[in-house]
C-alpha cells in the first residue's frame, strides 16, 4: 500500500498522497529495521568481533533510516510549496481511491493489532512477552498514525474536487513533510546519542555512584556508563578505598539492576593512588 500511494501520489500529481505514502514509509522502516536487528543479533549472537554484542545494530539503523526520511521531508515540503505557486492538475478521483483504500489497509492492521495484550512476570519467557507486547502495542500506534495522515489526505482530496479548495493538497503536503521531518528529528537525536554513547542520564550515573560508594572510604575515582542495546547497560569503575576489596564485591553491589550486563571494576588503595596521582 506504501508503494502504491507513493506511485499514485506522483502520477495523480496529489502531495497530501505522497506525503500520505513516505509517512507511512517512515513506519515500515522503522519496524523492518526492528525486525533486522532482531534476526541479525541472534544469528551473531556469539561472534566475537562484536566486543559488546550487537545491540547497536538497530541503532545505526535507526540512524540511516531517519537521515534519509530527513531528507524526504525535506523534498516533500519543498514541492508542496512550489505547487501553491505553479500548481498541476490533480487527479482527484483516483487520488481519493487510493487514499481511501490506504485508510481501510490501516484500519484493518489496526484491527488485527487491537488485542494483542500480555502481562508480564517475572519468568524469562514471561520478560520476553512483556517486551513483544511493547513491539506490539508500538506497531499499533505506527498504523494509528498512518490511518490519520490517511484522513487528512481524503479530507484535503474531497475539499479540493468538491470545493474548489485546491490548496488544500499541497497544504496537507507541507503538513505531511511537517511530521516525517519530526519523527526523524526525534528518531535522529535517540539513536545519535546512543552511538556517540550520551544516552545515559547523569542521575541514573549519580544513582550507581551513590550505590558504589555506600560503604565509609570508598570513593569513586572514574565511572563510565554506556548502552550497549536497548536494554542493556556497560559499565567501567575505578574505585579508591581504604580497605581494598576484590571488584567482585562492588559488582555484587549493583546486582538489582538488571540492565547492566557488562561491568568492569578496578581497586586501587588510597595510598597506591595518591602515590600514582603525585
Amino acid at each position: 500500500m506504501m508503494v502504491i500511494e507513493i506511485f499514485a501520489g506522483s502520477v495523480f500529481n496529489s502531495m497530501a498522497l505522497l506525503a500520505d505514502g513516505w509517512h507511512m514509509a517512515s513506519h515500515a522502516s522503522a519496524l523492518s529495521i526492528t525486525a533486522f536487528a532482531y534476526w541479525y543479533a541472534r544469528r551473531h549472537v556469539s561472534d566475537e568481533r562484536y566486543s559488546f554484542g550487537t545491540g547497536k545494530v538497530g541503532v545505526l539503523g535507526g540512524y540511516s533510516s531517519a537521515v534519509v526520511l530527513a531528507v524526504i521531508a525535506i523534498l516533500i515540503g519543498w514541492e508542496s510549496v512550489g505547487r501553491f505557486f505553479t500548481p498541476l492538475t490533480i487527479r482527484f478521483d483516483e487520488a481519493i481511491f487510493v487514499a481511501a483504500v490506504g485508510l481501510g489497509v490501516n484500519l484493518i492492521s489496526a484491527w488485527l493489532l487491537r488485542g494483542e495484550h500480555v502481562h508480564a512476570a517475572n519468568s524469562k519467557e514471561e520478560q520476553f512477552h512483556h517486551h513483544h507486547d511493547h513491539n506490539l502495542r508500538a506497531a499499533y500506534l505506527h498504523v494509528l498514525a498512518d490511518a490519520l495522515t490517511s484522513l487528512t489526505a481524503i479530507l484535503a482530496l474531497v475539499t479540493g474536487k468538491f470545493l474548489g479548495w485546491n490548496w488544500m493538497d499541497p497544504a496537507m503536503g507541507i503538513v505531511g513533510s511537517v511530521i516525517i521531518g519530526r519523527w526523524s528529528y526525534g528518531l535522529l537525536r535517540d539513536t545519535s546519542a546512543i552511538l556517540l554513547d550520551g544516552s545515559v542520564t547523569p542521575e541514573a550515573v549519580s544513582e550507581l555512584r551513590s550505590v558504589l560508594e555506600a560503604n565509609p572510604g570508598d570513593f569513586v575515582a572514574d565511572l563510565h556508563v554506556w548502552r550497549i542495546g536497548p536494554q542493556s547497560l556497560s559499565a567501567a569503575v575505578s574505585v579508591v578505598t581504604d580497605e581494598p576489596r576484590p571488584p567482585e564485591h562492588y559488582k555484587r553491589r549493583l546486582q538489582g539492576r538488571a540492565d547492566l550486563v557488562h561491568i568492569t571494576v578496578e581497586v586501587n588503595c588510597c595510598s597506591d593512588f595518591a602515590e600514582a596521582v603525585a
